[in-house]
């Protein structure tokens, strides 16, 4: 297990052990049902902005969940951590990229993203957002230091999620466009030596296919 790993697990353990003060509370709850006023009320009584729950879910990680701009923006703009870790290895940066946030992912990217983070799946925020076919986070997305050939612990890039778990319909022609301009190599297969080729003439998916073909897709 990585040192990262155990650090959290360890932290989350210290957490759960301790009392959550009533101000912590307020804030998780505020976060989470958007509350701007109450989030700046409590940031200005020195509320902490990081304080997770039993679950180690912290106030901007359920304002990402429930798609709350206004309340992420606050507390991204207090100093909220981007990078904090949730028992289920959510982070705000990692969850943004799954739900396509693409207005907190541009909030956040300034802040310093951890790109070696990696979600329960071992994938970073491009592979998720990829798979559900959301074009304007995926556009933002090949924009920053991601990897875009990153293979996740299923044994799939971004490009081989698009396929396997996408639809060919055209939302995932078009990530397919994103992924493949932004260097996504055609060729790297799954485990079981399936090309991302392959997986898509199977599939009757005749548009992605083209796409993956021209791009030197064998």
């Amino acid at each position: 297990m990585h040192a990262r790993s155990l650090w959290r697990i360890a932290s989350l353990v210290a957490l759960s052990i301790l009392p959550m003060t009533a101000t912590a509370q307020t804030m998780l709850e505020a976060a989470e049902r958007g509350d701007t006023a109450a989030i700046e009320r409590l940031i200005a009584t020195g509320s902490p902005v990081d304080a997770p729950n039993a679950a180690g879910q912290t106030p901007l990680l359920l304002a990402v969940q429930r798609d709350h701009l206004a309340a992420a923006t606050r507390l991204i703009d207090a100093g909220a951590n981007i990078n904090a870790q949730a028992a289920n290895q959510d982070t705000p940066w990692l969850l943004a990229g799954t739900l396509g946030r693409t207005a907190m992912l541009r909030l956040m990217l300034p802040k310093g993203p951890d790109f070696s983070i990696r979600n329960r799946f071992g994938g970073n925020a491009l592979i998720p957002a990829c798979e559900r076919a959301h074009v304007d986070a995926v556009a933002f997305l090949v924009t920053t230091p991601i990897d875009v050939n990153h293979v996740n612990n299923l044994g799939w890039t971004c490009l081989l999620e698009i396929v396997i778990l996408g639809d060919g319909g055209p939302r995932h022609v078009e990530v397919t466009k994103l992924v493949l301009a932004a260097g996504a190599n055609p060729n790297i297969a799954d485990r079981d030596g399936v090309s991302p080729l392959q997986h898509a003439l199977r599939r009757s998916q005749r548009e992605v296919a083209t796409l993956i073909e021209a791009a030197g897709g064998r």
